[in-house]
C-alpha cells in the first residue's frame, strides 16, 4: 500500500484535490475533520480540552470558535492545545491506516494541512504540493467569510513557506490551471502509483507531466 500525503498551504487548492481523489475512488483521511469528530459531541478531546480552557465546552462539544479566540495570538496556550490533539490525531491516522492496509488498498491518502509542519510526512511514502501563485492564494483566502489579514498573517506564520515545501515534494501540481487541469494531474498520478503497486515497481518522484 502506498501513502501518499497530501498538503499544501492554506488557499492553495488542497481540498480540491482531495475531492478529486475521492472522486477515483481513493480513500482520503482528513486531519481536519479528524478535528472536528474531537471536538464534537462526547468527542475524546472534549474533556482534556475542557480542563484546560473550560470555558470553551459547551454540551459536551468544543465551541471551536471560542477555542480559537482563546488561543489566538498566545503560543503557549497553543501548544497545551497541540499537547492535547496531536496524539488523539495520529491514533486516527494509525486506525485509517491499518483498516485500509487490511483490505488490501493499493493507494491512500493523508490529507493534512501542516504535514510538514507535524512531522506527518514520516507515516508516507511520498509526498503531493498543492501550489498556486502568491496573488491567487491571496484573493482565495481573502475572500473567505470572516478572513482578515490579521487572521490570514497568523494563519501564514504558522505554516511553512510554499516554496520550500515545494522543494520536498516528491509530486507538486499547480492548482491555477482550472479544475479540469488539476483533475487531469491527479488521476494521472494516481493511475502512475496503483501501476507501481501492481506492479512492485519503485516509485517515480518527480514526474516531470505531473510536476506543472
Amino acid at each position: 500500500m502506498y501513502v501518499l500525503g497530501l498538503t499544501g498551504s492554506i488557499g492553495m487548492g488542497k481540498s480540491t484535490a482531495a475531492e478529486i481523489f475521492r472522486r477515483l475512488k481513493v480513500p482520503v483521511h482528513d486531519a481536519d475533520a479528524a478535528v472536528h469528530q474531537l471536538l464534537g459531541y462526547k468527542g475524546a478531546a472534549v474533556k482534556s480540552i475542557e480542563a484546560i480552557f473550560p470555558n470553551v465546552v459547551q454540551n459536551d462539544a468544543v465551541d471551536r470558535k471560542k477555542l480559537g479566540d482563546e488561543v489566538f495570538g498566545h503560543s503557549k496556550k497553543l501548544k497545551q492545545l497541540e499537547a492535547v490533539l496531536h496524539p488523539l490525531v495520529r491514533k486516527k491516522t494509525h486506525e485509517f491506516l491499518g483498516r485500509n492496509a487490511h483490505q488490501r488498498r493499493k493507494l491512500v491518502v493523508l490529507d493534512i494541512p501542516l504535514l510538514f509542519e507535524t512531522e506527518g510526512y514520516r507515516f508516507c511514502d511520498g509526498v503531493l504540493v498543492v501550489s498556486s501563485p502568491s496573488f491567487i492564494q491571496d484573493q482565495r483566502v481573502m475572500s473567505r467569510k470572516g478572513m482578515t489579514a490579521s487572521k490570514y498573517g497568523s494563519i501564514l506564520k504558522k505554516q511553512m513557506p510554499d516554496s520550500e515545501k515545494r522543494a520536498l515534494a516528491d509530486y507538486v501540481i499547480q492548482s491555477n490551471q482550472g479544475k479540469r487541469h488539476s483533475y487531469l494531474r491527479v488521476k494521472q498520478l494516481v493511475d502512475v502509483l496503483s501501476t507501481d503497486v501492481i506492479e512492485n515497481r519503485g516509485f517515480s518522484p518527480h514526474l516531470s507531466l505531473i510536476c506543472q
